[in-house]
């Protein structure tokens, strides 16, 4: 064997050996739950449901960021899927925020700020109907939050606190390291029934993913 065919079956093996390893490193998170455990992982016992079903037969399970606009798009169709369905579904929320949107984590430590108040949905739409007019500001929206916290009657001084604790801070990323736990890499990444939801966002694709899993 001369050594330039050497020196190339080496490179070869090199490249191999790397590729190896990017695959491994790139993997999609979720590879290490098992698919029984899935379920239990995308909604925990203090998840935020803004309904619940009696009979537990459909669970849909959102990983949001409030200022994602994917997720503004698909919120219109949600809440149409909420009034239609009222508590023939479970709807559980998990916050996602990615940390390229300048005010994610604030909006989601403003919703969980309002949940330790009991107004978690009101937030919850607040935040949406209003993503225009504070979402993607490089500038701290805080008090904008504290102002949304004001018009739904919350203890403002107590939401203030809430709002900038550590407390709330691990509520937040608890529900995020869960996320990417089952392989959530962006927003927004649905669950039905503990299974990945695949397809657009959109009302009708969601809607007829429910009536299946009503119909079983």
């Amino acid at each position: 064997m001369d050594t330039n065919l050497k020196v190339t079956l080496s490179l070869v093996a090199i490249a191999i050996a790397v590729l190896a390893v990017v695959l491994v490193v790139n993997r999609d998170g979720g590879d290490d739950v098992p698919a029984s455990e899935v379920a239990q992982t995308v909604v925990r016992p203090d998840s935020h449901r803004l309904s619940s079903a009696a009979d537990g037969k459909v669970t849909v399970v959102e990983f949001l960021d409030f200022e994602c606009e994917a997720c503004g798009a698909a919120y219109p169709g949600v809440e149409r899927l909420r009034a239609e369905y009222g508590d023939r579904v479970t709807y559980v929320v998990r916050y996602f925020p990615i940390a390229s949107h300048p005010n994610a984590f604030n909006s989601a430590h403003a919703a969980e700020a309002a949940a330790r108040q009991g107004k978690f949905e009101q937030m919850y739409v607040k935040l949406f109907d209003n993503q225009t007019a504070w979402g993607h500001k490089e500038q701290s929206q805080v008090e904008t939050f504290v102002g949304y916290a004001g018009e739904l009657g919350l203890d403002v001084e107590r939401f203030r606190a809430d709002i900038a604790s550590p407390e709330v801070d691990a509520r937040v990323r608890a529900d995020a390291e869960d996320g990417q736990r089952v392989g959530v890499q962006g927003t927004p990444t649905f669950f039905v029934n503990g299974a990945r939801y695949e397809q657009q966002p959109t009302y009708e694709a969601l809607k007829k993913t429910i009536d299946d899993a009503l119909a079983r």
